[in-house]
């Protein structure tokens, strides 16, 4: 530890701890709208094309970082037009466009730097522009990336919006006024930047991975934008500074330990991302399908209590899982007071649960058929899946849609929903003589009732229904009863 605190003590680590960490942010920030509009191979393309730009640089004016810069940038916007051109121009498929134009810019480059290597007196070493040689940042290096840092930073904070329309909504961009073509060539330049201020860090083969890792990672962490683009220059900036310690550590190359790290950081969130990662969603799945067993154990119990069929053995034949499975979930069941611990049988709020799958599953099946038009030997397996997931609010808006029927296709009651009594009066036909129950779900059915001149026993004929509403004759005077109150009212049948 002595050790590794005395090498941090050396200038040259230091200038390689700030330049990693300002290539990292400025990758992680960047990263983030290369990967949303999908050109993470265009980035990988700017990331090569660029040496061309170096050769000639360091022809014209010698190993100069700042003629490096403007060289290699010159050279990916180049490269920009040149894809973008062959994309429109001809019949060629976009990323065979990228990768003609890339690898003819990457070759030229090999070729100049091999070629001027070659030359008495010259140090242009072609492994460190591919892989990085982040030990031997100069302090004109460090200045290059820090000018370069603070105006992309600038540049994203100033144009956010626009980066965000013209990256998720780019007609309404074009309708706003804003150039997406524009917007486009200005998020090369930034690439550009970026590339050319990583060559010294991580190299042009391994920028890419600092571009688009951190980035991936931040996506499957959050779903806003601007929460995205903060976490990814985090954990970008967190990957070269954890890299190059790792890399000083157990004497590794930089550039490709930072890359490693950034990737071991995405596998890291891929399995244990809260909502993305693959165990939460994994027991997400788990948890679902323990509760469509359950509520399956519910459905079927009701159904046998009902036909006078109940015991473990046709259970277990209606259910579609083992004889263990369901002795744990009916356990679970009588611990939640809704299957009886003496005998096998549905407790009341079981069978209230149970008439609740039950409505879902025959209202979804009404559904199929009226409005859909499906034959009543389609709608079973798709009512199967869907009653565990329909809402108590999306069952109501089924049901009023469909004008609150009382038989599903196959002939069988739909139940009413919990709350609301077994027989309505809003389920009575025409000309049906009844009378108003002593039992009502609540001291505001009595009030209403009251209000309307009919007390517990009174007796009824229904006369007509119409708009939701129902009209009745009592003692020769007719009374108009809302809709929602009409299925609200228990009734009997005289």
């Amino acid at each position: 530890m002595l050790d590794l605190f005395q090498q941090f003590q050396e200038l040259y680590i230091q200038r390689a701890l700030i330049a990693s960490s300002m290539v990292g942010l400025m990758c992680g920030v960047l990263g983030c709208f290369i990967v949303l509009r999908n050109m993470a191979l265009i980035g990988d393309a700017l990331a090569h094309s660029v040496l061309p730009g170096v050769v000639v640089a360091f022809i014209l004016v010698g190993h100069n970082p700042l003629a490096f810069f403007i060289g290699s940038v010159i050279a990916g916007l180049a490269t920009s037009v040149g894809i973008t051109w062959i994309q429109h121009n001809s019949r060629t498929k976009n990323d065979a466009a990228i990768g003609i134009v890339f690898t003819a810019m990457f070759a030229i480059g090999v070729i100049g730097i091999s070629k001027i290597s070659r030359r008495p007196g010259v140090h242009l070493d072609l492994n460190d522009f591919l892989f990085g040689d982040v030990l031997g940042v100069a302090n004109e290096d460090l200045y290059l990336t820090a000018a370069v840092l603070v105006y992309v930073l600038i540049s994203v904070v100033v144009f956010y919006r626009y980066l965000f329309v013209a990256t998720f909504q780019p007609i309404i961009a074009e309708t706003m006024g804003i150039s997406v073509k524009t917007i486009h060539y200005f998020l090369m330049l930034l690439l550009s930047f970026a590339v050319v201020a990583s060559l010294k860090s991580v190299g042009l083969i391994l920028v890419v991975a600092m571009l688009i890792t951190p980035a991936s990672t931040a996506l499957l962490l959050s779903n806003r934008l601007h929460w995205v683009v903060v976490i990814s220059g985090i954990i970008g900036l967190f990957s070269a500074v954890l890299g190059l310690i790792t890399a000083v550590i157990l004497d590794l190359t930089p550039g490709p330990t930072m890359a490693v790290v950034a990737t071991l950081i995405y596998l890291v969130t891929v399995f244990f991302a809260p909502k993305k990662g693959v165990l939460p969603r994994y027991l997400q799945k788990r948890k679902l399908q323990r509760k469509i067993q359950i509520e399956d154990i519910l459905k079927q119990t009701f159904r046998l209590q009902q036909k006078g069929k109940l015991n473990p053995e046709n259970l277990l034949n209606n259910l579609g899982f083992g004889k263990k499975t369901l002795q744990n979930h009916l356990s679970n069941l009588r611990s939640k007071g809704l299957v009886a611990t003496e005998k096998l049988a549905l407790t009341h709020e079981g069978k209230e649960e149970a008439k609740r799958l039950v409505r879902a599953h025959r209202l979804w099946e009404t559904y199929l058929v009226n409005q859909l038009g499906l034959t009543e030997d389609q709608i079973h397996e798709a009512a199967e899946k869907y009653e565990h997931l329909l809402t108590e609010e999306i069952l109501d808006e089924v049901d009023s849609t469909l004008g609150f029927p009382m038989l599903d296709p196959h002939g069988s009651p739909i139940p009413t929903k919990r709350g609301l009594p077994d027989f309505p009066l809003s389920h009575l036909d025409l000309a049906k003589k009844a009378r108003i129950a002593k039992d009502q779900s609540g001291e505001q059915i009595y009030a209403k009732l009251w209000q309307l001149g009919l007390l517990p026993e009174a007796e009824f004929s229904v006369l007509e229904k119409k708009n939701d509403t129902v009209i009745i004759e009592q003692n020769g005077k007719n009374i108009q009863i809302a809709g929602t109150l009409a299925r609200a009212v228990n009734v009997e049948i005289r």
